[in-house]
């Protein structure tokens, strides 16, 4: 029997989940539940299923009504460790998985499972897991419930994400300003995924989306990771030299540089560079948002350290 997984049968009902949950929820509060009920995690340790270990987080940073109930590492109660989806406990590398042969390569976000999906990668494993936590500036924000994103399926799996802001949509909330052109955003490849040229392949869909379009962005800063993506790229597509430009919102023209005029000075100063030397490690090019002033940690926390909502 095929073995299916949240995104495979969660109803587009964000609503119906957070009832659910939060019905969950009081029965631990309310000692109903057996006592002995435990999480097994995939390292062979088990967390007691109570409400000091668990809490709600938010989907979208701008739709607090969606929320999803999640289980936390008693050790260490930044970590996220499994999900409650469809009255059941679900691993975050389990909630990441799909067994729709169907999803393969880049797909665009668009059930309530999808969205949860992103959340995972982007605020559990990139946010927690797979970057460097002396890094506050690298660290995004849940995305917004209308934000424009796609997933990268490899394997059955969620290995990875981009996200745009489209032409024409506001910079932000508190401004009447709109972005003047496609911007590449958010960008995440998980670890284990880096130097496969997903990167690039991303980049390159994000092109190939906005074909008609005579300058695309890349959100302001670029990282240097980031960076060698794009040198890698504009050496495979010549032709997109002049499309790509740095660009801060709203992203006029001067608010804009040419990324490979960009490359090509940072390469002219380090007289010692190889091109054998680069790597893609793509783990987020962007370090601010104008969203929300900074893109600063909003990792859920346990109740008991007063930062994760419990209703």
């Amino acid at each position: 029997m095929q073995h299916l997984y949240p995104v495979d049968i969660l109803e587009d009902d964000p609503e119906g989940h957070r009832e659910a949950a939060l019905a969950y929820y009081a029965s631990l509060r309310a000692g109903v539940r057996p006592s002995a009920e435990v999480f097994s995690l995939p390292t062979g340790e088990q967390v007691k299923l109570e409400a000091s270990s668990v809490c709600f987080c938010t989907v979208h940073r701008d739709e607090p009504q969606q929320k999803i109930l999640v289980l936390v590492n008693p050790q260490d109660t930044k970590t996220v460790v499994a999900v409650y989806i469809k009255e059941s406990w679900w691993t975050t590398e389990d909630v990441l998985r799909t067994s729709d042969p169907a999803r393969e390569g880049l797909m665009k976000v668009q059930s309530f499972g999808e969205r949860i999906v992103l959340f995972i990668l982007n605020v559990v494993i990139f946010g927690r897991l797979e970057r460097n936590l002396d890094d506050d500036a690298m660290f995004f924000l849940p995305h917004s419930v209308k934000e424009q994103a796609k997933i990268l399926w490899r394997d059955g799996a969620a290995v990875g994400f981009y996200t745009t802001k489209m032409k024409g949509s506001l910079c932000g909330s508190g401004t009447g300003a709109c972005y003047l052109l496609p911007v590449f955003d958010t960008v995440f490849v998980r670890r284990r995924c880096r130097r496969q040229g997903l990167g690039m392949a991303m980049l390159r869909d994000f092109c190939e989306a906005f074909r008609d379009e005579e300058a695309l962005g890349l959100s302001c800063p670029v990282s240097p990771a980031m960076y060698q993506v794009c040198r890698k790229f504009l050496l495979a597509w010549p032709e997109e030299r002049g499309r790509l430009w740095e660009v801060e919102p709203p992203g006029a023209w001067g608010q804009r540089g040419n990324i490979w005029l960009k490359v090509q000075l940072q390469r002219s100063s380090l007289p010692d560079s190889h091109p054998g030397n680069s790597k893609e490690d793509v783990s987020g090019h962007r370090r601010t948002s104008q969203d929300n002033g900074s893109r600063q940690s909003t990792m859920v926390k346990a109740a008991r350290t007063g930062s994760a909502e419990k209703n």
